[in-house]
């Protein structure tokens, strides 16, 4: 639970997954909600990380010269 108590986000989500699984009636072992919360916000982060790689604006190899898209 220590992992948890740090990362804010973390514990909600671990909350979340809890009161989820009650709801469901079904016991929620610790271990696996634990394991269940930290794949689940990992996942979360990967594809941050992907879409914020897709991003033309973030593209380094652009020249500097290319016509992006304008944001309005």
């Amino acid at each position: 639970m220590c992992l948890l108590c740090d990362d804010e986000k973390a514990y909600q989500a671990y909350m979340n997954y809890l009161d989820a699984m009650e709801r469901q009636g079904k016991a929620a072992d610790p271990e696996t909600a634990v394991n269940a919360v930290l794949d689940q916000l990992e996942a979360q982060a990967q594809a941050n990380a992907r879409a914020k790689q897709d991003d033309p604006k973030n593209d380094k190899t652009l020249s500097p010269f290319f016509c992006s898209p304008i944001n309005k």
